[in-house]
């Protein structure tokens, strides 16, 4: 089996998703310890509430540290949530823009929806190619999240294949997955997205071996 841990920095819903992994096949450790960290077939970066807090705990326990060396040998990561929105340059919230991993070029900002937050069930608009979405593409996922990336920046690459980014309309349309080498990352929660969400995670885990 698969391991994979979920990284403890203070963030909610830890347990939810380490439930949701073990049912999708994995075997699962919640934990901010470095070498746990490093020694998981894979990493999960749950988030839930302010972009800022989040960052705040992230670096509290080496976080930006530890997904940068992961990254950088190849290693899968998993971002939920707002463990999805820190991957990219900023945030802003409430006029104050707090800096993120950097890993993806934008910015966090406020949907441009009459009714915030977006909470509750939705589709995508998945890459043909995608292989999170293999067996789900038509399914309905759960959000719950009042700020999104709007706008896709990262340049094609003639050296690199082009990241698989998925789209959800929500007054506008905002970007709800990425698929980018050993990154991956959902805006919505797979953990709250019943049968479709466990497929997405298992999807994942098929990649860890």
């Amino acid at each position: 089996m698969a391991s994979v841990v979920v990284l403890d920095y203070g963030s909610g819903n830890l347990r939810s998703a380490q439930r949701a992994l073990e049912r999708a096949g994995a075997t699962v450790e919640v934990t901010s310890d470095a070498d746990a960290v490093m020694a998981a077939d894979g990493l999960v970066v749950p988030g839930v509430g302010a972009f800022a807090a989040c960052m705040a705990g992230l670096t509290a326990v080496h976080g930006p540290q530890l997904i940068g060396r992961r990254l950088a040998g190849g290693r899968p990561v998993l971002g939920i949530c707002v463990g999805m929105q820190v991957l990219f340059d900023a945030g802003v919230e409430h006029g104050v823009e707090t800096a993120g991993l950097a890993e993806w070029p934008g910015v966090v900002q406020r949907l441009h929806a009459d009714v915030l937050p977006h909470m509750g069930w939705n589709t995508v608009e998945a890459p043909a190619e995608s292989r999170m979405f293999e067996g789900v593409r038509d399914a309905y996922f759960y959000f719950v999240h009042s700020y999104g990336v709007l706008d896709w920046t990262l340049p094609a690459s003639d050296r690199l294949s082009a990241p698989l980014v998925t789209w959800t309309d929500y007054g506008t349309p905002f970007v709800s997955a990425v698929e980018n080498g050993p990154l991956w990352a959902t805006q919505f929660h797979p953990e709250k997205s019943g049968d479709a969400g466990a497929r997405v995670l298992r999807n994942w885990i098929e990649t860890l071996a």
